[in-house]
């Protein structure tokens, strides 16, 4: 037994320099100041954030929410390099912490240089439980100069690489390539740039920079060129090593490295600096091959992201036996999410979001209990629990993405909102060999061109486009239209991506008061229709034209209707329709409560012009029936267990469809049908389109449209593998549907 002390002795001195806080200072502490160390610990938490955990008397431990402030937030988060806080978390939100609970009732007046001062309790003094540990957020920018003393000797390799910002530098040559791959790897620390030596850097280290800056993976580059440029460069090297994994999100995870002695320029005698050289992704490569998608057809993807704002955002969905499903959270981490984001073409991922966060699937949960290593090339190499049950889609995984800096923000901005979330759309053009600033005509503007604005600025989803902006005084020198005719698939990173006029631009109304506008939203609605039951419900009915003539009067059935008598019959394929909102705000009309329309034939108001579109279409794709369907009412007929429903149709109240409920029109609802009298009996696809006009903007468009295999004898109609829009392979979507080569739905 003694003969273990010595160890146990030597790794809590090596776990107690994770995070060395004693910030530098000419000035001591205090005698007879507790000595203390902190760290952000907990799961799923970047470096910044994390449970409270001190290092004290030999011991680590937490801290209690109990009248913890901004203020104690703030010296923690200063006391480990940050130059603030953001906000802190009580009730255990990074997890419950293990050992004692150092500290309870902390009171700091937001001027002491260690939470050591603050007041409370005393060390060790406390009422609390684990599931009271207190988390913090940090500012991510570090404090200038900020240097860590460490009262701890010869454990240098466990602390935290911990520097103010970390660069590519390219060379001269290639400055002006975006993105930047290649260049001398620089460190900000104390206020300066400088250099690592590369005596002992690893192709791991190489791997995680090159993930923290949007890459999937690195490269070789010419050593020659380097050595040479290095020779002639007045070098500043960094005080130690790095040492990563190679699974790190990022250089501030890793640990540090051999501790340098800097001799001037006999630093790093056998080396040079390091440079990193790394390989964009597909979508950011600065060239593409010409001709190289008509050459080779692209493999079907075995993973997808769905439903997320900005480029690398959303939920993980795997490809199984020809059908799309979720993937359960259960042991979600950044090691899996990396996997997700490299396998796509990013970097490593940033976060690892658990809980739904970026909305809920349909169909199956296809993985659970992920576990990788993080070197697997796709997410279905992982190892998984094939048997797990239970998973429900509150627990879809998703992630966030490292991207290569593209600078597509700096070509495109918002003038004249209220806030940065909306405003004016104005476009940064070369005219007359100089950069200028002017808006974009709001011909044909809609939802789709503001949904590319939103993405370009990072600022989310579009929640409006705006065809006119005189409400919104932007600069009178950016008033002249620079670009016209613009049309987007919803897809494109870049405005400038989309299709649009070139140097002759058309634009009657011109730009100024008539420029077109954006509103951005950090979350969407997501409306899904469910498929099985528009399967399960299809019949036929002959109903008589006597009491059809409110349908007839709202376009519900065919032209023929038009010229029929009161006593002849209409054969309509009537079904039900249930469709869900699986977004993470509520779906609402566009237009206001007095704007909508008002139908006294059938009582009710109109609040969206379409709101679905029902056609019966040729197995290659004409159009041979058609039904149409007003939104006459959004409303919550159910909702998930715990939901409160919010829209209610009765007494003329608003309208909508709550996160997490449906709003199911039954079968039996005038309008709810597919007017069939003039179909010749055959094998048909029916389709169904929600929001076909895109009227309100939505988190994921793909999933809008479901079609159906259809069967109609003259007598009887059958409705088979029925389906949404990207819930199957492409593979399988041609085989069931052969005239139709894709499930994307076109734009106006």
């Amino acid at each position: 037994m003694p003969s273990r002390c010595p160890l146990l002795c030597r790794l809590a001195t090596l776990l107690c320099v994770w995070a060395l806080c004693q910030a530098h200072s000419d000035t001591e502490l205090p005698p007879g100041t507790p000595i203390i160390q902190l760290r952000l610990a907990g799961d799923k938490r970047k470096h910044y954030e994390g449970r409270v955990e001190v290092y004290y008397n030999g011991e680590w431990g937490t801290v209690c929410d109990d009248d913890f402030s901004i203020h104690a937030a703030n010296i923690l988060c200063r006391e480990l390099g940050y130059v603030e806080a953001v906000s802190w978390s009580p009730s255990s939100k990074y997890g419950k912490g293990e050992g004692r609970i150092w500290l309870d009732n902390v009171h700091c007046s937001g001027q002491e240089r260690t939470l050591a001062q603050c007041k409370s309790n005393g060390f060790g003094v406390s009422d609390c439980k684990h599931s009271e540990d207190v988390g913090v957020v940090c500012n991510q920018r570090r404090i200038p100069g900020f240097k860590f003393i460490s009262s701890f000797t010869n454990s240098v390799e466990s602390l935290n690489v911990q520097v103010e910002e970390v660069r590519i530098r390219a060379i001269s040559s290639q400055r002006k390539r975006v993105p930047i791959t290649e260049g001398y790897l620089e460190v900000k620390d104390r206020g300066k740039w400088r250099q690592i030596c590369n005596e002992e850097w690893t192709e791991m280290n190489n791997r995680v920079i090159c993930g923290m800056y949007g890459f999937p993976g690195e490269k070789g580059y010419n050593t020659k060129v380097y050595k040479l440029l290095a020779k002639r460069r007045k070098k500043n090297y960094w005080d130690f090593g790095v040492n990563c994994t190679g699974n790190e999100a990022s250089l501030h995870g890793c640990k540090l490295g051999r501790k340098v002695e800097l001799k001037g320029n006999t630093t790093c005698e056998k080396g040079m600096p390091v440079v990193v050289s790394c390989v964009p992704g597909r979508a950011f490569a600065p060239s593409h091959a010409q001709g190289f998608s008509k050459a080779y057809r692209v493999e079907q993807p075995l993973v997808r992201l769905r439903g997320g704002a900005n480029i690398g955002d959303g939920r993980v969905e795997v490809l199984k036996n020809g059908e799309w499903g979720t993937v359960c959270d259960d042991n979600w981490n950044l090691k899996a999410a990396s996997v997700v984001c490299r396998e796509l073409g990013f970097g490593s991922a940033k976060e690892a979001l658990a809980g739904g966060r970026l909305g809920q699937g349909m169909g199956p949960v296809h993985m659970n209990e992920v576990e990788c290593s993080g070197f697997e090339k796709s997410l279905t190499e992982c190892y998984f629990n094939r048997d797990a049950l239970g998973c429900s889609h509150e627990e879809d995984a998703a992630v966030r993405c490292n991207v290569p800096a593209m600078g597509f923000q700096n070509k495109l901005r918002l003038s004249g909102g209220r806030n940065p979330f909306e405003g004016r759309v104005e476009v940064l053009v070369e005219k007359n060999d100089s950069l200028v600033w002017g808006t974009v005509c709001s011909d044909s503007w809609g939802t789709m061109e503001a949904t590319v604005v939103c993405r370009q600025l990072g600022l989310g989803f579009a929640s409006n486009a705006f065809q006119e902006t005189w409400y919104w005084p932007g600069d009178v020198r950016a008033d002249d239209v620079v670009m016209s005719g613009v049309r987007c698939s919803g897809t494109e990173m870049t405005l400038a991506q989309c299709l649009h006029h070139g140097k002759h631009l058309h634009c009657p109304r011109g730009g100024g008061r008539f420029a077109a506008g954006v509103s951005c939203s950090e979350s969407a609605p997501d409306l899904v229709l469910n498929a099985q039951v528009v399967e399960h419900t299809t019949y036929l009915e002959d109903r008589p034209m006597y009491i059809l003539q409110c349908a007839n009067e709202e376009h519900c059935l065919s032209s023929s209707a038009a010229t029929a008598t009161p006593s002849s019959y209409r054969r309509l394929m009537r079904f039900s329709s249930q469709i869900h909102n699986n977004g993470q705000s509520d779906f609402r009309p566009r237009a206001a409560h007095n704007s909508w329309v008002w139908h006294d034939c059938h009582r009710h108001y109109h609040s969206m012009e379409v709101f679905t579109h029902y056609d019966l279409l040729s197995l290659n794709g004409t159009k041979v029936a058609e039904g149409h369907k007003a939104s006459f009412c959004l409303e919550d007929t159910q909702c998930e267990e715990g939901i409160e429903k919010r829209y209610e149709c009765a007494n003329f109240g608003q309208q909508g469809i709550t996160v997490s409920c449906w709003d199911t029109y039954r079968h039996d609802i005038d309008c709810q049908w597919i007017d069939v009298t003039d179909v010749v009996p055959g094998d048909f696809i029916f389709q169904v389109v929600i929001n076909p006009n895109y009227e309100v903007a939505e988190s994921d468009y793909t999933n809008n449209i479901m079609k159906c295999r259809c069967r109609y004898d003259g007598h009887r109609i059958w409705t088979y593998n029925c389906h949404i829009g990207g819930s199957v392979s492409s593979e399988s979507e041609e085989s069931s549907f052969p005239g139709l080569l894709n499930n994307q739905l076109g734009h106006r």
